[in-house]
């Protein structure tokens, strides 16, 4: 949802996809990194940024000012990074002048119809809140998210995040040419540092979104991972289905391959196989 809101800041001229974020915002933890002033919002949206997925857990004490070091240069490989999606969305809010939650409720949750999100605990939630299981099936706490991180703090449900997916395959509320940012691949994900795989050649990264091919055709793709709990969706741009589950467990992606067999047939699904090599 960061990566739609900010591509319809784009539309609206005041976000340019290849213009380094550090001249919209200088943001304090990246100050003094070499080669973090070629950081562009096309490159966090594509996860070429350079930065590590997260310099700590973004719950620890400290993490919001900590040093941001990079992992790699900038444009060089794809390493998926929630940092990079915080940096994008601290230069959102500082483009815009307001908080992430204001501007997601502007920009999607508002114009989209999804009444049941939001980046940040609200007290409504806690009757239909969902505990999560670790691994071993033990519940864990609810964590209620003060501050919204546009790359972890999402509180939604499957019908609103459905209302979301479809506004993808339609590019609603997108120029099209904008639109079609999500569906053509802007870097192959070629992770740094690790093998080849021979899923890697199914998988594409476009503007936010992974991009596959399967037998149904060409979908947009995601994995969401907040430990205890996971979450997946396949979205057709030609039919436009989605298939879309989340669960309350660490184990959760272990449905992935039986629900795309009931969806798009039996066989080998490269998105779950290439995210069996990232891990």
């Amino acid at each position: 949802m960061l990566a739609y809101t900010a591509l319809r800041l784009v539309d609206q001229g005041r976000l340019s996809l290849d213009k380094p974020l550090l001249t919209y915002y200088s943001y304090p933890r990246l100050l003094g990194q070499p080669r973090a002033d070629r950081i562009t919002a096309r490159m966090v949206l594509g996860h070429t940024s350079g930065l590590p997925n997260w310099a700590q857990h973004p719950l620890a004490a400290g993490w919001k000012t900590s040093a941001l070091p990079l992992k790699y240069a900038p444009d060089s490989c794809w390493n998926y990074s929630g940092e990079g999606y915080v940096f994008l969305q601290k230069t959102l809010e500082h483009i815009t002048g307001k908080s992430f939650e204001a501007l997601a409720r502007q920009e999607v949750f508002g114009p989209l119809q999804m009444p049941n999100s939001s980046f940040g605990w609200q007290p409504r939630f806690a009757a239909h809140a969902a505990i999560g299981h670790d691994k071993a099936g033990k519940p864990t706490e609810i964590r209620r998210f003060a501050e919204p991180n546009g790359s972890f703090s999402l509180l939604t449900t499957a019908a609103d995040y459905n209302q979301f997916l479809q506004a993808l395959l339609r590019g609603q509320g997108l120029q099209p040419a904008t639109a079609r940012l999500l569906t053509t691949p802007a870097n192959a994900a070629n992770r740094g540092g690790q093998p080849v795989t021979p899923a890697d050649a199914a998988i594409a990264w476009a503007c936010g979104v992974g991009l596959t091919t399967t037998s149904r055709g060409p979908a947009l793709w995601h994995w969401g991972d907040n430990g205890d709990f996971k979450g997946f969706f396949l979205a057709f741009p030609d039919t436009k289905e989605s298939l879309l589950f989340f669960t309350n467990s660490a184990n959760g992606l272990q449905l992935t391959d039986d629900l795309h067999g009931l969806v798009i047939g039996p066989g080998e699904y490269q998105p779950m196989q290439w995210l069996d090599a990232e891990k």
